[in-house]
């Protein structure tokens, strides 16, 4: 007895999480291993790119990548996106036991959290239709409701990139991290789109001549463009423990709504399995969150302080500051 288009879909998104859960750990014991030997990324080194660890864990990524891919192909966005948060245990997980990072209590209490939540959502995920054509998602596309969605996350990144980060997007990181979100719904729509065309074409179905193929995909070039340039003004700009979790509960709440809006993903269901699923979400959201704020941030500069003598008095470099003193109060 073959696997369910679902069953397909969990097995694929569990393994993306493995996968990208553990590219972090191998990246960081490569550059930490590249920061031993020569300059460290963080300030400009590339010793890492000779780092064989490091390359693993880039490999690893782009093998979970390519699953979770995948895996949207199979199974509705509501049952993949909220499994993305299993990353972060195997990251958390790994990280206590092989970078000696600790795992406080509420970080246990958030893990367990995620996959309480994980698994009340698998049990009550809804059974996808799959399309049997490009022009099938197209009319999906086009219907009322997902153009005025379509409509309104435009109008509002619109808002957000014209007006409101100029003034705001070095303060506020909802700006960032509003466009990044509301763009990446519309990604993985895209791409999910895209995943089935090509699914069709390997099949003997091909999907290659219909414009409607390559309309998906450039929607999808420019919306994931879009949407990690402004991810990546919000790390840059912002503390990544707190980027990092606002981040994940607004893509993931806004994919859900995208695709259950375009997919009609929970469309057939009745009430408490629609109910069980959001609670199920909320929890997993929780955890994370739980997760990301209990984590131990690395300092960014090494304690200690830095003396020298110019003949006169002694000077101290401590914490950035300079402070002058001489022998009585400085050898006390």
């Amino acid at each position: 007895m073959g696997f369910s288009e679902n069953t397909t879909g969990l097995v694929l998104a569990m393994v993306s999480s493995l996968f990208i859960g553990t590219s972090f750990i191998l990246k960081k014991k490569g550059l930490k291993r590249a920061a031993a030997a020569g300059t460290r990324a963080g300030v400009g080194g590339y010793t890492y790119l000779l780092e064989p660890l490091w390359w693993a864990g880039m490999i690893t990524m782009i093998v979970g990548e390519v699953s979770n891919f995948v895996a949207y192909i199979y199974a509705p966005a509501v049952l993949v996106t909220p499994l993305g948060a299993l990353s972060i245990i195997i990251s958390a997980v790994l990280a206590h036991c092989m970078l000696r990072e600790r795992l406080q209590r509420l970080g246990v209490v958030g893990c367990i959290l995620c996959i309480v939540g994980s698994v009340v959502i698998v049990i009550h995920a809804p059974q996808e239709h799959m399309p049997t054509s490009v022009q099938e998602i197209w009319i999906l596309a086009i219907q009322p409701a997902f153009v005025i969605y379509v409509a309104a996350t435009i109008s509002i990144v619109a808002a957000l990139m014209f007006h409101y980060e100029p003034r705001y997007g070095q303060t506020n990181m909802l700006i960032y991290l509003g466009i990044c979100s509301l763009m990446g719904a519309l990604t993985v729509v895209s791409i999910k789109a895209i995943g089935i065309a090509i699914k069709l074409t390997l099949e003997g179905i091909s999907q290659i001549a219909f414009p409607q193929t390559w309309f998906f995909l450039a929607a999808a070039v420019i919306c994931i463009i879009t949407q990690l340039n402004y991810l990546n003004r919000a790390l840059d700009t912002f503390n990544a423990a707190i980027v990092s979790p606002i981040y994940y509960v607004m893509f993931t709440t806004l994919t859900i709504i995208a695709s259950a809006i375009m997919f009609k993903d929970w469309a057939g269901q009745d009430a408490s399995s629609i109910v069980s699923e959001i609670c199920g979400f909320i929890t997993v959201l929780s955890g994370t969150i739980l997760l990301h704020l209990t984590r131990e941030q690395e300092p960014a500069n090494p304690p200690g302080n830095i003396s020298w003598y110019d003949g006169e008095d002694i000077k101290v470099m401590e914490d950035g500051h300079y402070i002058m003193l001489n022998d009585s109060n400085y050898f006390r």
